[in-house]
């Protein structure tokens, strides 16, 4: 039998993985552990404020990564 992983050491997760990417292409796989973030947690209703949280970091880093070309 599997522990359930909190929610916050998978969104502390998520928020690391973002701010790793160095490339657009890393940054997608990111884009998509985001979505199965709001997936799997959407069944147990967490907090809004996480998702924006994770769209508006992943926004950041991809403007930071445009401006660096």
């Amino acid at each position: 039998m599997s522990t359930p992983i909190p929610i916050s050491q998978s969104y502390n997760k998520v928020i690391s993985t973002i701010e790793s990417c160095k490339t657009e292409n890393q940054l997608e796989g990111a884009s998509r552990m985001v979505e199965n973030f709001k997936e799997m947690y959407k069944q147990v209703g967490y907090p809004k404020a996480l998702s924006y949280n994770l769209d508006r970091t992943l926004k950041n880093i991809l403007g930071s990564l445009s401006n660096t070309h």
